[in-house]
């Protein structure tokens, strides 16, 4: 057909459609009523569907197979321009690396995903198109469509002259997942399994403080008060410092830990000397103390930080000062730890125990 938007629109509407790059033409798959709202609006007559379809007009439980394998086109020289522009913004506003990096991939994606259409041209639409498409097939979490979000609300905003409106994006339903939590016990077994004395001081400092691993690998020696019991966190999510207790025990195993590795920049540093300790090598410490302690549950670096507000929690700790301590903005986001406290269910006395059997 003779390339028009609005025919080019109203094609893009159909439900796991695809441009053929190579074929130069729209695949539509021929199940539901697809076939007849094409004779409708183009106002012709099929006379034959041919018995043996293509690839992706197999049923419809073989098209998420197709979607999933579809490779994305690269981006044009306009849109590495406008991807170039987008970055040098948020550097500007001084947004994180991690965000940064975060938002850029998801916005190339998206970029890729939407071609031939040029970012001016994208719609709403589109980027529900992007949802059921590319991220549902692939099974993304709720959290990379959040990201997506984001990234495009900002993108849009700063590079002028779409159509699409970004008050209009939307969200996925929020998921209300539990954080994971080990147990006092198991904490102590994991942290007991640990020899080395930097990776013991590592994951008890996280643990006993409740870090984020960033937070953890970013400290400085001059972040210590020991004598004021504190440790100073600076420039943590949401370029917020704090500061947060040091326990006796604690400080006695920095202190051991000093004299014995010295640091002179990053108060954990790599095999270097000068260069920060590395998150891969810090995660791998994890593993080996998870598998040395026979402990089975995933757990994760942040797994600790749960465990810590958990423990705080149940020993009566006020959920204000918690909030402070880990950093939340918000003390709903702190309010999660209350339904994986078992302070005052293991109160609850079951009516089962009642029964007379």
């Amino acid at each position: 057909m003779p390339k028009n938007e609005m025919d080019i629109q109203f094609i893009r509407k159909f439900k796991f459609v695809r441009w053929d790059s190579n074929l130069y033409k729209w695949i539509i798959p021929n199940y539901g009523e697809n076939l007849e709202l094409l004779k409708s609006y183009f106002n012709i007559r099929i006379a034959k569907i041919g018995t043996n379809p293509c690839e992706v007009c197999k049923p419809e439980k073989n098209i998420t197979d197709v979607l999933i394998n579809q490779k994305l086109p690269e981006l044009d020289l306009l849109a590495l321009n406008e991807i170039g522009q987008f970055k040098h913004w948020m550097e500007h506003k001084r947004y994180s690396n991690s965000t940064v990096k975060t938002y850029l991939m998801a916005i190339t994606t998206f970029l890729r995903f939407l071609q031939p259409k040029t970012s001016a041209e994208a719609t709403n639409e589109d980027m529900r198109r992007f949802v059921y498409q590319y991220m549902i097939p692939r099974k993304l979490s709720f959290s990379y469509q959040n990201q997506a979000v984001n990234a495009a609300k900002l993108f849009f905003k700063t590079i002028r002259g779409s159509v699409l409106i970004t008050e209009q994006l939307e969200r996925p339903r929020s998921e209300h997942k539990l954080p994971n939590v080990l147990s006092k016990e198991e904490v102590a077994i994991l942290l007991k399994a640990l020899v080395n004395m930097k990776h013991r001081t590592m994951l008890s400092l996280i643990y006993s403080c409740g870090l984020r691993r960033g937070e953890l690998l970013n400290l400085l020696p001059s972040d210590v008060d020991s004598k004021r019991g504190l440790l100073i966190i600076r420039q943590a999510k949401g370029r917020k410092d704090r500061i947060v207790p040091l326990s006796l025990k604690t400080i006695d195993l920095l202190r051991e830990y000093y004299k014995m590795y010295r640091p002179k920049v990053w108060l954990f540093e790599g095999q270097n000397a000068g260069e920060p300790y590395n998150e891969r090598s810090l995660q791998m410490v994890l593993k080996n103390a998870l598998k040395t302690g026979k402990i089975k549950k995933p757990a994760t670096l942040h797994w600790l930080r749960h465990s810590y507000a958990t423990h705080l929690l149940e020993n009566g700790t006020d959920l204000r000062y918690i909030q402070e301590i880990l950093g939340h903005k918000s003390s709903k986001t702190t309010e999660i730890y209350t339904h994986v406290s078992t302070r005052s269910i293991k109160k609850i006395k079951s009516p089962f125990d009642e029964l007379e059997l």
